[in-house]
């Protein structure tokens, strides 16, 4: 026992950091999917099939919301708590969640757990992990506690209080978390999201406000609290709120004026409804995945619209997918700087170093092979249940763990299913994560070659 108990320690310290995330999230994933396989999680106490299972559990885990069977309809309650459980872990990220009980426990955090700590929050420096993670603890669970108050207030008089509690407390952890897993198939039809609250102040403000905190990301969250003024909050900071601030903006002005004729969605409604719709829209469609209209009638420019908010997503390290609002804002200024002829890609009169750039610019390049390849495959693989626009649609959807879909993903079939989960998997631990752990050690940095001319442009 004690020589197999050391073989694996020694297997895990081999591991390189991307290695144990995509090692720690894949093992919650199939441990939730073995538990959603049991009778005891359905509501017909019949096992559901490993393919959906595994699918639901990774839509969970990686916080996305996409669903081959209906949550309110299919689901126990102990499959709820299931999918509640792991919607939390994966918003939180494993290593927080495992960091945190070692702590509560008085166990130390040695210097690889940091290392581990640093890489899931996507922080530069290891010093502050420890702190770090007991912050994000701390105000994951108060704003979490708030969302469920105020929820309550709606769901408590409708449902009764034992279900009203259940139903705040689920949506509000889905809210925050950017997952879009929602309980309302039993009282609204299946796959209805929370589109009979698309007129509720309350319900529309709260869980945008929910999914805001979520996506912001963790350390924009600690930064705020801790420094008052603008000026003084980090480089990474202020792009994040700006970039965010810009998108909201602009997603909740294009889909009120996109939609605004159209009878199917908005047309027939008045002003102040308009606007709550828009902009609960602009808001969840950064990587939130709840719906307040039927997303079938809306016009082909609105989806086109939400398929670029979706692709762009939250924040860094936030609760969200995508490929992040700074990775926008380093692109954009890099092309504001090549279109000035300056030397330097500079922000807040700070200078953006090479790396950052790079890596950004890696991350785009990534995210959008993978979005064209697989809606490619989708596209051809699924017996023209999807066409064009709808595959695109889920494809940007799952690999920024958004969670809306057009086709809906029931009508999947077993590669859809399949890709799909890598894409939700992928989006969630991130694409540079996942590609990089097949990548041999780089080259030595004093190896130089000859420069080489090429025409671009």
């Amino acid at each position: 026992m004690d020589k197999t108990k050391k073989v694996y320690t020694s297997f895990l310290y081999r591991l390189k950091p991307a290695q144990m995330m995509v090692l720690g999230f894949g093992s919650v994933i199939l441990i939730g999917a073995l538990l959603l396989m049991t009778p005891l999680a359905t509501n017909s106490g019949n096992s559901t099939s490993f393919i959906d299972c595994l699918f639901t559990a990774t839509s969970a885990v990686c916080v996305t919301g996409l669903i081959v069977v209906d949550t309110s309809m299919h689901w126990s309650i102990f499959g709820k708590v299931v999918i509640i459980l792991l919607i939390q872990i994966g918003g939180l990220g494993f290593m927080a969640i495992s960091a945190s009980i070692a702590i509560i426990f008085g166990k130390k955090i040695n210097l690889r757990q940091r290392i581990l700590i640093k890489e899931a929050l996507n922080q530069n420096h290891l010093s502050g992990s420890v702190r770090l993670i007991m912050t994000v603890i701390k105000f994951t669970f108060i704003i979490e506690a708030v969302g469920a108050l105020l929820l309550s207030t709606v769901f408590i008089p409708q449902f009764g209080l034992v279900k009203g509690i259940g139903f705040s407390v689920f949506h509000a952890i889905s809210g925050f978390c950017n997952a879009g897993f929602d309980l309302m198939g039993q009282t609204t039809g299946a796959y209805s999201s929370i589109t009979s609250y698309y007129n509720n102040p309350i319900v529309v403000f709260t869980i945008s406000a929910l999914i805001i905190l979520g996506g912001i990301g963790f350390g924009v969250m600690v930064c705020v609290v801790g420094k008052k003024k603008f000026r003084d909050y980090d480089l990474s900071s202020k792009l994040a709120i700006i970039t965010t601030l810009i998108l909201l903006l602009a997603g909740t002005a294009l889909i009120f004026f996109g939609e605004y004729t159209n009878t199917g969605t908005l047309a027939n409604l008045n002003m102040w409804d308009k606007f709550q719709v828009s902009f609960f829209q602009s808001v969840t469609t950064r990587t939130a995945g709840y719906t307040t209209i039927d997303f079938t009638q809306l016009r082909e420019a609105t989806l086109f619209v939400m398929i670029i908010l979706m692709f762009i997503g939250a924040s860094p390290a936030s609760t969200g997918g995508g490929i992040k609002t700074t990775t926008v804002a380093i692109i954009v200024m890099a092309v504001k700087s090549f279109v000035k002829d300056k030397n330097e890609i500079t922000v807040f009169k700070k200078s953006i170093n090479k790396y950052t750039f790079r890596k950004a610019l890696g991350v785009f390049v990534i995210a959008v092979v993978t979005v064209v390849t697989s809606t490619y495959l989708l596209t051809i693989t699924q017996g023209g249940k999807f066409n064009l626009l709808s595959s695109a649609f889920e494809v940007a959807s799952a690999f920024a763990t958004v969670g809306l879909s057009l086709a809906g993903s029931y009508n999947l079939n077993l590669f859809g299913k399949i890709l799909i989960i890598f894409l939700m998997f992928a989006g969630r631990v991130g694409s540079l994560t996942v590609f990089t752990i097949f990548l041999h050690e780089p080259e030595p940095d004093n190896v130089r070659y000859p420069e080489g001319k090429v025409l671009v442009g």
